[in-house]
């Protein structure tokens, strides 16, 4: 009697649950803090932000309390020099990171702190090849900026391919190789990218 009962109830409770607007589902559902997370989750950018021709690329921009990638396109000139592409991708990207998000972005709840205007070029005499040069020095960086800075371009081709990237200032400061590791991705606000010094050219 107790099993029956139990089957009679289970149309009750369907019905309950659809009135509820419930629905059920067989993907997995993240019930964690809303809304930032569930509307972070739509990283897809407007296609007003991307142009028909370009490099496909991802930059990260803030969305609730970490980094998330959404996708872009930029510019480079066919047959320009590997070092002289890398500069053009860190600054088309450096460019897209300083850009106001898109009207579904930021109703999605992206933002940046990248400030406009900062530039980006190669290596100095001295310098590793692949080091790039920012025109404002990267520990006068909040970390939120640094890291959307640092993921952006150890994910590009802007990096070396080994997930760092050598980045220095307009000034003589040491070099330092920064990392995009998961904690910074998670708490950007709080988490500076990890670095070492670079000693040698």
């Amino acid at each position: 009697m107790t099993n029956l009962r139990r089957l009679l109830a289970l149309p009750a409770l369907a019905a309950l649950l659809t009135g509820c607007g419930i629905r059920a589902t067989e993907v997995p559902t993240d019930f964690g803090p809303a809304p930032s997370r569930v509307a972070c989750s739509a990283s897809s950018p407007d296609i007003s932000t991307q142009s028909s021709r370009g490099l496909p690329v991802q930059v990260f921009l803030l969305c609730g309390s970490s980094l998330v990638a959404v996708d872009r396109t930029v510019s480079v000139e066919d047959g320009t020099p590997d070092s002289r592409r890398r500069v053009e991708v860190a600054q088309e990207l450096l460019n897209q990171l300083a850009a106001a998000p898109s009207t579904a972005e930021r109703e999605a709840g992206y933002t940046t702190t990248v400030r406009d205007g900062m530039t980006v070029s190669g290596p100095h005499p001295d310098d590793p090849e692949d080091t790039l040069r920012l025109s404002f020095p990267p520990d006068a960086l909040t970390d939120s900026a640094l890291a959307q800075i640092v993921c952006t371009f150890s994910d590009s081709a802007a990096a070396e391919g080994d997930g760092s990237v050598i980045l220095g200032g307009p000034d003589k400061a040491p070099l330092r190789a920064y990392e995009c590791t998961d904690d910074v991705r998670t708490d950007p606000n709080h988490e500076k990218p990890p670095s070492s010094e670079v000693t040698e050219g």
